[in-house]
């Protein structure tokens, strides 16, 4: 049993010394387009986040080594969104040394300006939590916003909340439908092929139609969330920031 405690300890003493071979500025370079191609789509155009993490501060929640993050690439992440790839182990390190220079210069991770007590008050009496989850308490009508301050860049959150329809995810893309019969539905499209629409309703829960009986059908692109542009003060919105980017998972920072 000592042993084996012993041999486990010097396995990960073994792997936290494991460094990317491949750092050079041409491997940057490769990494990137590899990034741009198969992880922009979640993490970013330039990794600031999206449906995964923002990647730009250096810190990461499941493991900070080369070796972490070799693995977490490859393998993918159990229990997240994060698939593995498919690439060579060789060009899995150039995305790593992509990865790590996304944070250079970008020094400890700093709050941003603004109090995020006042902050969560203004959440609460601006009604956002009737659309937004926040850890387990609020509605579905909007992103959950649990975790947000780890998967978006705070001028991301600046920009959505003075203009929320200047991108819009599309599983937060409403649909208008109109039944032959006068009956009308609104809301979140789930799913749809040639002959049905599934949609998440407000009230009726999740529903399927069948697009035969459509006497209108119309998606919107545009976020249900109106926009604060010129109805906040810049102190509150930098309050605001400040809330929602206290909202993180727990951060490892790269060695």
């Amino acid at each position: 049993m000592k042993l084996a405690g012993l041999f486990v300890l010097a396995t990960a003493i073994c792997l936290a010394q494991v460094r990317n071979p491949h750092t050079t500025p041409d491997d940057v370079t490769a990494g990137g387009r590899i990034f741009r191609s198969h992880c922009a789509d979640c993490h970013g155009l330039h990794g600031r986040g999206g449906k995964g993490p923002d990647l730009t501060a250096g810190a990461y929640y499941h493991g900070s080594t080369d070796a972490d993050l070799l693995r977490n690439v490859s393998d993918g992440i159990p229990g997240t969104a994060m698939p593995g790839v498919f690439f060579s182990p060789d060009q899995v390190w150039q995305i790593v040394a992509y990865v790590r220079s996304l944070s250079e210069g970008s020094g400890s991770v700093q709050a941003p300006p603004g109090d995020l007590t006042r902050g969560q008050k203004l959440f609460a009496s601006k009604g956002c939590g009737g659309c937004h989850l926040v850890r387990g308490s609020g509605g579905a009508n909007g992103p959950d916003l649990t975790y947000i301050g780890s998967q978006r860049h705070t001028e991301f959150l600046r920009a959505s909340i003075l203009d929320p329809s200047a991108v819009v995810d599309q599983a937060f893309w409403t649909a208008d439908i109109i039944l032959e019969d006068g009956a009308a539905y609104k809301g979140f499209v789930l799913n749809q092929d040639t002959y049905h629409v599934q949609m998440l309703h407000p009230k009726g829960g999740l529903l399927t139609l069948p697009k035969r009986d459509f006497r209108k059908f119309e998606i919107r692109k545009t976020s249900t969330m109106p926009p604060f542009q010129g109805k906040l003060r810049e102190a509150e919105l930098n309050d605001l920031v400040a809330y929602l980017w206290s909202l993180q998972r727990p951060r490892r920072v790269a060695e």
